[in-house]
């Protein structure tokens, strides 16, 4: 930031970790000032630029409608019901979480609950330490084989999965919007909300506090668990019914729960706070160091962006963005990517910008990843990119075939069974796309010599692991070119070397910002976007990207750049497809 720009302020209304208060401060000018009353926070909320919160301070529409130099409002943890987005928005003020920050944390507190729910741990303690020894009274139940019911399957909901699993529980989920795909991937099953309630021996609820989650567990849904069964709620006190919750408990209805929000908080006097069948812990299932820290390193990071984004947004939305921000959505080829970074560092230019679509709180890359991989080799710290809506009408995604040459067909079988990972099975071109719905297939091969086989994963293997597996071993071991063609007679002749086309399903662009939300990556080279106005050609030195300006001086000469070239017709738009020759 120039030295003649004033500073922006930020104010910080409830106590985060110190790594984010210092991580702010290198960039703007920050007050804490934690405890304000509604009505003080009235007051100052007009002289900021940035306020951070956690969940004891309301950023109601009465402040925002005061909050005139508010460009953005940060949430150093996951939900957003103490602040009034839509007022937000309406103000053209940018909201900003960490939902990711503290997952592990919840997810391990759920866990802990669970195992003091089956094994009464807190009976036993306190009973110890009244000089009571109840072994016989304090017959807990055991996790392994049990069936654990989740409702609300996003980040939190799956590192509960996992946990589980490793515990030996079955897992079922009920979520609104289910992703068919990825709970596969994920070894769950996918069931109505009153299946779960009814077959679960613990119900766990992971979903946010909305209008349509408010007593979403009321007396009708108590009433179809066991007796045996266990409620755990580490998500928001409104989703469940307390007073129906408590007759529940008082009849006998369920076996216990864990609660560790409530309806109203604090909940020192709540009466199922103190109920003896109920583990209540003060909303602290995300109070851990480490989850802390990265809530507001994250959120830190989030309002720099904001507070140094360019103020008008560039005609060919072309953007600077932090590099670790970028993230790839498939695998990349370790040869590609030694190639490329051996000539970005001869060259020094950034010819053509990665295509990203913004997701979140990130920029997933749709075409470009080799080239991402190469740059963040080379540690540059920030990208040029082109942003797209994931949205948009006239982004298109099709499919890549890979046509495997230089080998045999029999020495392709023979390597491919070999691959621990998949399964092979022989198939016929009438029956092939039936027996990949009925078996979940990754992908069938067609041989040169007219064979089809159906590509699995084996039994217990991660769906995309296995899929990265296969990929990784064919390219390892031949040459491959992708192709848009599935005629086998047309291919022989194109090449002759040939051993076989692998014909992958198609994928969603919604499936692909899911996979990348789950931390997964498909294989290299089997997606295709089809851009629209891509930009090509950009030829940016790298050194740009690399000097100490800030993100605010970056953007803007990136965006005079942008239009001298528009206003001098050194940029062309040409409607035709781009046949790339080097890339």
């Amino acid at each position: 930031m120039n030295s003649n720009q004033r500073r922006p302020r930020v104010l910080i209304c409830d106590r985060i970790a110190d790594s984010g208060i210092e991580l702010l401060a290198e960039h703007a000018d920050v007050d804490v000032q934690t405890g304000l009353k509604p009505e003080e926070l009235l007051k100052v909320v007009g002289d900021y630029q940035a306020v951070v919160v956690r969940s004891a301070t309301k950023i109601t529409a009465s402040i925002i409608e005061r909050a005139y130099s508010l460009k953005v409002i940060g949430r150093a943890g996951s939900g957003l019901d103490n602040i009034d987005v839509e007022a937000a928005k309406q103000r053209n003020i940018k909201v900003v979480n960490c939902p990711d920050a503290n997952t592990r944390a919840v997810a391990e507190h759920t866990l802990a609950l669970m195992l003091a729910l089956a094994r009464h741990l807190p009976e036993a303690d306190a009973g110890l330490k009244e000089g009571r020894w109840e072994k016989n009274k304090l017959m807990g139940t055991g996790l392994y084989g049990k069936t654990l019911g989740i409702i609300g399957f996003g980040r939190i909901g799956r590192e509960v999965a996992i946990r589980a699993q490793a515990f030996g529980m079955q897992v079922l989920v009920n979520q609104r919007r289910p992703t068919p795909e990825l709970n596969l991937e994920a070894k769950v099953d996918t069931v109505d909300l009153n299946d779960l309630l009814r077959r679960s021996d613990f119900v766990t609820l992971h979903v946010p506090a909305r209008s349509d989650t408010e007593n979403l567990i009321a007396a009708a849904q108590l009433a179809l668990m066991k007796p045996t069964a266990y409620l755990l709620n580490t998500a928001r006190g409104t989703v469940v019914n307390e007073t129906d919750l408590l007759e529940a408990l008082n009849r006998g209805q369920l076996a216990g729960a864990a609660l560790d929000v409530f309806a109203q908080e604090p909940a020192t006097h709540n009466a199922l706070a103190q109920h003896p069948r109920v583990i209540a812990t003060p909303h602290v299932a995300a109070s851990t160091e480490d989850a802390q820290v990265l809530a507001a390193e994250m959120v830190a990071k989030q309002i720099i962006d904001v507070l140094e984004a360019v103020p008008v947004d560039n005609p060919l939305a072309l953007r600077v963005v932090p590099t670790e921000r970028v993230v790839p959505h498939e695998n990349t080829d370790p040869r590609r990517v030694a190639r490329l970074v051996k000539r970005l560092s001869e060259d020094g230019i950034l010819a053509n910008p990665p295509v990203v679509a913004e997701f979140e709180d990130k920029y997933v890359v749709l075409d470009g990843a080799t080239r991402v991989k190469a740059l963040k080799e080379l540690g540059v710290p920030q990208l040029v990119v082109q942003v797209v809506s994931p949205q948009a009408a006239d982004l298109e995604l099709g499919t890549w075939f890979h046509a495997v040459r230089e080998l045999e067909p029999g020495e392709l079988l023979t390597l491919l069974a070999g691959v621990a990972e998949i399964s092979l099975r022989q198939s016929d071109r009438q029956r092939i796309l039936n027996e990949m719905v009925e078996y979940g297939g990754l992908c069938y091969l067609h041989t040169i010599d007219d064979e089809v086989y159906l590509i699995a994963p084996a039994p217990g293997v991660n769906h995309l692991q296995a899929l990265n597996k296969l990929t990784q071993t064919y390219i390892e071991a031949s040459h491959v070119t992708r192709t848009l063609e599935g005629r086998l007679d047309y291919l022989r002749t194109e090449f002759p070397d040939m051993a076989a086309l692998v014909i992958f399903p198609e994928y969603t662009v919604e499936q692909v910002l899911q996979i990348t939300r789950a931390g997964h990556v498909v294989p290299a080279g089997i997606t295709r976007f089809i851009i629209p106005d891509r930009v090509l050609r950009i030829n940016l030195p790298l050194d740009f990207l690399r000097s100490d300006q800030s993100l605010l001086e970056k953007n803007t000469w990136l965006r005079r750049f942008v239009l001298d070239k528009l206003g001098t017709s050194e940029a062309r738009y040409y409607a035709e497809p781009v046949y790339l020759m080097d890339e």
